[in-house]
């Protein structure tokens, strides 16, 4: 690992779905499945699913800006997922599954803000962006089975109705910035 590596943080609904896309893209070198920014210590994934932990699911993505940047990290995250349905995405429902960009430091939160306001701008989507924008908080890693969970699992009947429209979404939108 090299000094060139960030850190950024995004929820988008189920942590399956979205961690299936980021996997695929240029520049990724990590991606986990995790939650963060919730009020309990050792989060587990029973005690998220509940909604009353405050912990969201999301992927923490390791990258290297100099073949990615936070802002493609963004678009891609703006394309593969509803950022205007507070604490849901599609029959995921819950705080947990809430849209959020957690940044490490404050050129994220600067490109953060300044997407969300084009997006905003732009008229693209008919209600308001809900997606929260916060620093990094109390990140845990989820538990190992939820790891490449869509790799290990691409029959499984969430994975094809939900996270395999996101990554074709993705290859079609975002084809320059696949992994070769």
């Amino acid at each position: 690992m090299t000094d060139t590596w960030q850190t950024l943080v995004l929820g988008g609904g189920c942590f399956w779905c979205t961690e299936s896309v980021y996997v695929q893209v240029r520049g990724v070198r990590d991606v986990e499945s995790g939650y963060c920014n919730g009020d309990l210590p050792h989060p587990n994934y029973e005690m998220v699913c509940t909604g009353a932990s405050g912990y969201c699911e999301v992927v923490k993505l390791m990258y290297d800006p100099a073949q990615v940047s936070t802002r493609e990290l963004l678009e891609i995250f703006f394309v593969i997922h509803d950022p205007t349905t507070l604490n849901r995405q599609g029959h995921d429902s819950g705080t947990q599954y809430r849209s959020g960009i957690y940044f490490t430091n404050p050129e994220q939160e600067q490109i953060a803000r300044e997407v969300m306001a084009e997006l905003e701008a732009s008229g693209i989507y008919s209600s308001p962006v809900v997606t929260e924008l916060l620093p990094l908080a109390d990140y845990a890693p989820a538990e190992d089975y939820h790891q490449d969970f869509f790799a290990r699992n691409p029959n499984q009947g969430y994975c094809m109705a939900v996270a395999a429209p996101k990554v074709a979404k993705f290859r079609k939108t975002f084809a320059r910035l696949q992994k070769d």
